[in-house]
Protein backbone atom coordinates (compact mmCIF):
# COMPACT_ATOMS: atom_id res chain seq x y z
CA UNK A 1 0.00 0.00 0.00
CA UNK A 2 1.57 3.29 -1.05
CA UNK A 3 1.79 6.39 1.44
CA UNK A 4 -1.87 5.06 3.28
CA UNK A 5 -2.91 7.55 6.14
CA UNK A 6 -4.49 6.89 9.80
CA UNK A 7 -7.72 8.24 8.00
CA UNK A 8 -7.35 5.45 5.13
CA UNK A 9 -7.03 3.19 8.08
CA UNK A 10 -9.51 3.91 10.09
CA UNK A 11 -12.59 4.32 7.60
CA UNK A 12 -11.31 0.98 6.28
CA UNK A 13 -11.89 -0.55 9.88
CA UNK A 14 -14.94 1.44 10.40
CA UNK A 15 -16.93 -0.94 8.11
CA UNK A 16 -16.30 -3.93 10.42
CA UNK A 17 -19.70 -4.63 11.49
CA UNK A 18 -20.35 -6.52 15.34
CA UNK A 19 -21.56 -9.82 14.84
CA UNK A 20 -24.33 -10.08 16.90
CA UNK A 21 -25.75 -6.92 15.75
CA UNK A 22 -24.35 -6.32 11.46
CA UNK A 23 -26.07 -3.26 10.83
CA UNK A 24 -24.24 -2.09 13.56
CA UNK A 25 -20.36 -1.07 12.62
CA UNK A 26 -17.83 -1.20 15.15
CA UNK A 27 -17.40 2.85 14.71
CA UNK A 28 -21.14 2.61 15.52
CA UNK A 29 -21.07 0.99 18.33
CA UNK A 30 -18.23 2.63 19.73
CA UNK A 31 -15.38 -0.04 19.84
CA UNK A 32 -13.43 1.10 17.75
CA UNK A 33 -10.87 3.58 19.90
CA UNK A 34 -7.65 4.38 17.88
CA UNK A 35 -6.38 3.69 14.69
CA UNK A 36 -2.24 4.43 14.40
CA UNK A 37 -0.47 4.22 11.10
CA UNK A 38 3.21 3.25 10.57
CA UNK A 39 4.27 2.81 7.19
CA UNK A 40 2.43 -0.38 6.42
CA UNK A 41 1.69 -1.64 9.63
CA UNK A 42 -1.65 -0.42 11.02
CA UNK A 43 -2.38 -0.99 14.78
CA UNK A 44 -6.17 -0.30 15.61
CA UNK A 45 -7.17 -0.43 19.43
CA UNK A 46 -10.46 -1.85 20.25
CA UNK A 47 -12.37 -1.29 23.53
CA UNK A 48 -15.31 -4.26 24.26
CA UNK A 49 -18.72 -3.36 24.98
CA UNK A 50 -17.83 -5.27 28.60
CA UNK A 51 -14.65 -6.89 29.34
CA UNK A 52 -16.38 -10.87 28.05
CA UNK A 53 -18.01 -9.34 24.84
CA UNK A 54 -17.77 -12.84 23.12
CA UNK A 55 -17.71 -10.65 20.04
CA UNK A 56 -14.44 -9.14 20.36
CA UNK A 57 -12.53 -12.13 18.75
CA UNK A 58 -14.68 -11.90 15.67
CA UNK A 59 -14.62 -8.07 15.23
CA UNK A 60 -10.57 -8.08 16.15
CA UNK A 61 -10.14 -10.95 12.79
CA UNK A 62 -12.29 -9.36 10.30
CA UNK A 63 -10.51 -5.48 11.14
CA UNK A 64 -6.90 -7.48 10.35
CA UNK A 65 -8.67 -8.78 6.89
CA UNK A 66 -10.24 -5.97 6.28
CA UNK A 67 -6.73 -3.75 6.64
CA UNK A 68 -5.03 -6.71 5.23
CA UNK A 69 -6.94 -6.86 2.37
CA UNK A 70 -6.80 -2.96 2.24
CA UNK A 71 -2.62 -3.57 1.30
CA UNK A 72 -1.51 -3.14 5.06
CA UNK A 73 1.10 -5.96 5.17
CA UNK A 74 1.30 -5.89 8.88
CA UNK A 75 -1.84 -5.68 11.48
CA UNK A 76 -1.97 -5.49 15.48
CA UNK A 77 -5.30 -4.97 17.22
CA UNK A 78 -5.30 -4.28 20.98
CA UNK A 79 -7.66 -4.36 23.63
CA UNK A 80 -8.01 -1.77 26.13
CA UNK A 81 -10.46 -1.67 29.11
CA UNK A 82 -9.90 1.26 30.42
CA UNK A 83 -11.42 3.77 30.04
CA UNK A 84 -14.45 1.29 30.00
CA UNK A 85 -16.76 0.82 27.57
CA UNK A 86 -20.04 3.55 27.40
CA UNK A 87 -23.43 3.35 25.44
CA UNK A 88 -22.30 7.66 25.29
CA UNK A 89 -19.75 6.13 22.47
CA UNK A 90 -22.56 4.98 20.07
CA UNK A 91 -23.11 7.15 17.11
CA UNK A 92 -26.48 8.61 16.45
CA UNK A 93 -26.74 7.04 13.08
CA UNK A 94 -25.84 3.45 15.04
CA UNK A 95 -28.54 4.59 17.12
CA UNK A 96 -31.19 4.92 14.49
CA UNK A 97 -29.92 1.79 12.81
CA UNK A 98 -30.66 -0.37 16.16
CA UNK A 99 -34.20 1.39 15.96
CA UNK A 100 -34.87 0.09 11.97
CA UNK A 101 -33.26 -3.29 12.57
CA UNK A 102 -35.90 -3.80 15.68
CA UNK A 103 -33.55 -2.80 18.96
CA UNK A 104 -35.01 -0.05 20.94
CA UNK A 105 -31.66 2.30 21.20
CA UNK A 106 -30.06 3.10 24.47
CA UNK A 107 -32.12 6.07 26.05
CA UNK A 108 -29.84 9.15 27.79
CA UNK A 109 -26.47 9.03 28.79
CA UNK A 110 -24.93 7.27 30.95
CA UNK A 111 -23.79 8.32 34.71
CA UNK A 112 -20.77 7.06 35.60
CA UNK A 113 -18.58 8.89 37.98
CA UNK A 114 -21.31 11.93 37.72
CA UNK A 115 -22.88 11.67 40.76
CA UNK A 116 -26.73 10.15 41.42
CA UNK A 117 -28.00 7.66 38.52
CA UNK A 118 -30.88 8.81 36.56
CA UNK A 119 -33.92 6.59 36.08
CA UNK A 120 -35.52 5.86 33.15
CA UNK A 121 -39.12 5.98 33.09
CA UNK A 122 -39.78 3.77 29.52
CA UNK A 123 -38.12 2.06 26.99
CA UNK A 124 -39.99 3.04 23.75
CA UNK A 125 -40.43 0.24 21.15
CA UNK A 126 -38.88 0.24 17.82
CA UNK A 127 -41.81 -0.88 16.02
CA UNK A 128 -44.98 0.74 17.19
CA UNK A 129 -43.15 4.16 18.99
CA UNK A 130 -45.02 3.20 22.48
CA UNK A 131 -43.90 3.86 25.71
CA UNK A 132 -46.29 1.33 27.33
CA UNK A 133 -43.76 -1.82 27.57
CA UNK A 134 -42.02 -3.54 30.90
CA UNK A 135 -38.93 -5.58 30.68
CA UNK A 136 -39.76 -9.71 30.72
CA UNK A 137 -35.82 -10.28 31.61
CA UNK A 138 -32.84 -8.71 32.47
CA UNK A 139 -30.58 -9.62 30.11
CA UNK A 140 -31.96 -10.50 26.09
CA UNK A 141 -30.14 -12.21 23.25
CA UNK A 142 -26.60 -10.64 24.53
CA UNK A 143 -25.73 -9.56 28.13
CA UNK A 144 -25.54 -6.30 26.63
CA UNK A 145 -29.14 -5.90 25.87
CA UNK A 146 -32.45 -6.42 27.86
CA UNK A 147 -35.55 -8.39 26.71
CA UNK A 148 -38.78 -6.25 26.26
CA UNK A 149 -42.26 -6.90 25.53
CA UNK A 150 -44.97 -3.87 23.88
CA UNK A 151 -47.87 -4.05 25.69
CA UNK A 152 -49.35 -2.19 22.63
CA UNK A 153 -48.17 -4.13 20.01
CA UNK A 154 -47.08 -7.06 21.86
CA UNK A 155 -44.11 -7.57 20.06
CA UNK A 156 -40.64 -8.59 22.34
CA UNK A 157 -37.90 -6.10 21.64
CA UNK A 158 -34.22 -5.78 22.71
CA UNK A 159 -33.40 -2.68 24.64
CA UNK A 160 -29.80 -1.75 24.36
CA UNK A 161 -29.03 -0.84 28.07
CA UNK A 162 -27.48 1.97 29.02
CA UNK A 163 -24.24 1.47 30.35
Amino acid sequence: MSAATREDAWRIAATVTDPEVPVLTIEDLGVLRAVEVDGDRATVTLTPTYSGCPALETMRDDVILALTAAGFARVDVRTTLTPAWTTDWMTDAGKHKLTAYGIAPPSGRSSLGEGPLRVRMAVKCPRCASLDTREVARFGSTSCKALYECRACLEPFDFFKVI
